[in-house]
C-alpha cells in the first residue's frame, strides 16, 4: 500500500481522530479486566470453566480491526495517485549540441558521433504517430528539421549536424520551444500549444545569448517540460589552436532547467550511458502525470484487515488442543 498524492474529499479524514480514542478505550478496559482476572485465586478451576485466552491473539485482531478502519476511512476520502498516462497528438525536440567541446574524444569515438547515433535511436524508438522535431545548439540555435511524423527524415537531419562554434543554451530552449509552436494544433483547442516536450542535450555551459535560467522560466510558462542530458566526463578536453581546453558539463545548469521545467535530468558519460538516458527519455517525454482515483486499492486492504481480524476474534473463541 502506497501513500496517495491527495484525497478528493480529505475532510473526511477527520474520522481517522476516532482511531486514538479506540485504542485508549481499549486500554482502559484490557487493564479493568486483569484487575478483576486478579481476585481469583483458584486458577486451575477458572480455566476448566473459561478458556484461556491467548494475548497477542486478541491484540493482534485488535490491530487489524484498526488497521482496517484507517484503510477504509482513507478509502471515503477517495484517494488519488499520480499516474502515466500517454500524451496524445505529442511532439518531442531533440536538442543537440554541436559545439566545438563536441569533438571531445572522451566519449567513443568522439562526442558528437556518440551524440548523433543515440539521437537517431532515440526518434526511431518513439511511436509513430509522434512528431519529432530537430534543433542544433550552438552560438546560433536553428530548426534542423520542423516537427514531422517522418521519424527517418528526422534521422537524416540528425546526420547533417555539424559542429560550430559556442553554446547558447538558453538561446536553444526558445528556438525548441518556436519549433514545438510549428506541430499541428488540436481542432478542438488551436490556441493551445501542441503537448510534448524538449529533450536537450548539451556537453558544456552556455557561453552566449540570453541565461538558461531565464529560458527555462519562459518554457516553464508555456507548460513544456525539458528533459536535460550533460553529456561528457569531467576529464573531457580538446585542442583549440594549439591550446588544450577542459570541457567539463555544466551538470547544475542541466539541473536546474529541468527542475525549473518538470522535466527530469540525466548524466550520461559514455554511449551506453547515452542509449540508457534516452531510452528512459522515450518513455517519460511521452507521458504526463495524472491523479488517478485508487478508491478500490485503499478499499481493498481494508477488507484483507478485516478478514484477518475476524479470523483472529473466531480464533479467541476456539479452544486449541
Amino acid at each position: 500500500m502506497f501513500p496517495p498524492a491527495g484525497f478528493e474529499v480529505p475532510s473526511r479524514l477527520w474520522l481517522l481522530l476516532l482511531i486514538p480514542l479506540i485504542v485508549a478505550v481499549y486500554v482502559v478496559v484490557s487493564r479493568l479486566r486483569n484487575r478483576r482476572g486478579m481476585r481469583y485465586t483458584n486458577t486451575s478451576m477458572l480455566e476448566s470453566v473459561v478458556p484461556r485466552q491467548s494475548q497477542w491473539r486478541r491484540h493482534l485482531a485488535v490491530a487489524l480491526s484498526l488497521l482496517s478502519l484507517v484503510t477504509l476511512t482513507m478509502a471515503f476520502a477517495r484517494p488519488v495517485a499520480q499516474a502515466d498516462e500517454p500524451l496524445p497528438r505529442s511532439t518531442i525536440v531533440v536538442v543537440v549540441d554541436v559545439s566545438l567541446s563536441m569533438r571531445a574524444t572522451d566519449v567513443e569515438p568522439s562526442r558528437i558521433e556518440a551524440a548523433k547515433t543515440a539521437a537517431k535511436e532515440f526518434i526511431v524508438s518513439l511511436p509513430a504517430e509522434y512528431n519529432v522535431s530537430v534543433v542544433s545548439l550552438s552560438g546560433s540555435p536553428a530548426i534542423v528539421i520542423p516537427p514531422t511524423t517522418d521519424h527517418a527524415a528526422a534521422s537524416r537531419a540528425v546526420d547533417t549536424l555539424q559542429l560550430q562554434d559556442s553554446t547558447a543554451i538558453g538561446e536553444a530552449m526558445i528556438t525548441g520551444l518556436r519549433a514545438l509552436e510549428q506541430a499541428p494544433r488540436d481542432p478542438d483547442d488551436p490556441d493551445a500549444i501542441a503537448p510534448g516536450a524538449i529533450v536537450l542535450l548539451s556537453d558544456g555551459e552556455n557561453t552566449v545569448g540570453r541565461p538558461p535560467q531565464q529560458a527555462a522560466a519562459e518554457v516553464a510558462e508555456a507548460q513544456v517540460r525539458t528533459f536535460t542530458i550533460a553529456y561528457g566526463t569531467e576529464n573531457g578536453y580538446v585542442d583549440l589552436e594549439g591550446v588544450r581546453e577542459p570541457v567539463p558539463p555544466d551538470v547544475d545548469t542541466m539541473r536546474q532547467i529541468a527542475e525549473r521545467t518538470g522535466g527530469t535530468a540525466y548524466e550520461a558519460e559514455s554511449a551506453d550511458d547515452l542509449s540508457e538516458v534516452y531510452a528512459d527519455v522515450a518513455v517519460e517525454s511521452g507521458t504526463r502525470k495524472v491523479d488517478q482515483q485508487v478508491t478500490a486499492q485503499y478499499a481493498g486492504f481494508g477488507l484483507v484487515f478485516a478478514l484477518l481480524a475476524a479470523l483472529g476474534a473466531i480464533s479467541l473463541g476456539v479452544r486449541w488442543p
